[in-house]
């Protein structure tokens, strides 16, 4: 029983700490004692030109079979079957995906490449955030390392240095993807909270306005808040529209109500956009999960299915119909009565960890009809 105690306050620390926009949820000194490393930040060493061709540093990847955990698939509630990974696309297409957060120690300000538990939490984020693109040919989801969760809770220099370095090679095993997915196959990057950052700094710094950028369907990051005024003109592509469109961003960040997205919203304010001016109230980007677009109210009725976990999180089967979403004034994703999704649900109801599975059938379909529109344009 201690041990499943434990293993539940890792996770919700994890989410907690896993966004810049969530640094006042304690206070600073709790914080700083408990998760920010105390020793100096070690410089990493690049890795070797090579590295991301040995199998070994990816999660997920063509050739790894039954073990690839973004290839794992749910069943629908009552119907007691797995779901097939053919969706709605007749196009094929390959997907890069970056996880979140999982290493909680600090002892160092990066997460060591061999660290056993950081990659068996970042195995079980794949399973219910990557799942949902099973349709792609090829998922590509590499290890990197990712910064500490303690490196969010400061603006230190070392906590700079540490996210510099996560993202250096998150960027190396992307050029190795593009190097190994045929040019004319379309790409769909998506991400989750730290991974969604380092796909937010990949956007501006080596696809946008590049020859890369056409071949973008669609870019999925969640668990972010992304600033219309002072992150989308950086990122070099528009935000969603509609269902229908092709080579944009998707984004959201969940809340069951009543909300309270203070902590959050505070934080934000202060912090520094892309085009390197601060956020301040500026508005955020919501896109709704369940209609494809910016905006707007969709009733339960419309979610295909919800991937609720089973109680150790390790698997869990899809429920229609039960969450709603409505995107709020303040810019986030309001999904209505708190569904029961397990515990680790943040303070204000904040549903960050289940940004994805809220919504998993929808996204799959998501996917896979975007997919098909950037090659119906071509």
């Amino acid at each position: 029983m201690a041990r499943k105690f434990l293993y539940l306050v890792a996770s919700i620390i994890i989410l907690v700490i896993a966004g810049a926009f969530v640094l006042n949820i304690w206070s600073k000194e709790l914080t700083e004692f408990a998760l920010v490393p105390r020793g100096d930040f070690v410089e990493q060493q690049p890795l070797d030109q090579n590295a991301y061709q040995d199998p070994n540093m990816w999660f997920s990847r063509p050739g790894i079979g039954i073990d690839d955990p973004a290839r794992w698939q749910p069943a629908m509630k009552g119907e007691g079957r797995v779901l097939p990974s053919a969706g709605a696309s007749q196009s094929k297409f390959a997907v890069f995906f970056v996880h979140p957060t999982s290493y909680l120690d600090r002892t160092n300000w990066n997460a060591p490449l061999d660290d056993a538990e950081s990659q068996r939490i970042a195995r079980l984020y794949l399973r219910g955030m990557a799942s949902p693109f099973n349709q792609a040919s090829e998922i590509w989801a590499p290890k990197y390392r990712q910064a500490t969760i303690g490196s969010f809770l400061t603006n230190s220099e070392p906590s700079l240095r540490a996210k510099k370095a996560a993202y250096d090679d998150v960027k190396q095993a992307f050029s190795f993807f593009l190097a190994s997915v045929d040019k004319d196959t379309p790409i769909v990057l998506a991400g989750h909270s730290q991974g969604s950052l380092h796909l937010m700094q990949l956007l501006q710094d080596e696809i946008g306005n590049t020859d890369i950028a056409p071949r973008i369907a669609a870019i999925y990051v969640v668990g972010w808040p992304i600033s219309i005024e002072h992150d989308l003109p950086a990122l070099g592509f528009p935000a969603c529209a509609t269902a229908e469109q092709s080579g944009c961003i998707m984004s959201w960040s969940s809340f069951a109500e009543p909300a309270d997205p203070s902590l959050l919203l505070d934080s934000y304010g202060t912090s520094t956009g892309f085009d390197g001016k601060p956020r301040g109230n500026s508005p955020i980007l919501c896109t709704n999960p369940l209609t494809g677009g910016i905006g707007g109210t969709a009733a339960a009725t419309q979610n295909l299915g919800t991937l609720v976990p089973d109680e150790n999180t390790s698997s869990g089967e899809l429920v229609a119909g039960a969450v709603p979403a409505r995107c709020g004034e303040s810019g986030l994703l309001l999904i209505g009565d708190p569904p029961q999704m397990g515990s680790a649900v943040l303070p204000g109801n904040n549903y960050h960890v289940y940004d994805i599975p809220l919504f998993w059938k929808n996204l799959q379909t998501d996917v896979g009809r975007r997919v098909d529109q950037w090659s119906a344009a071509r």
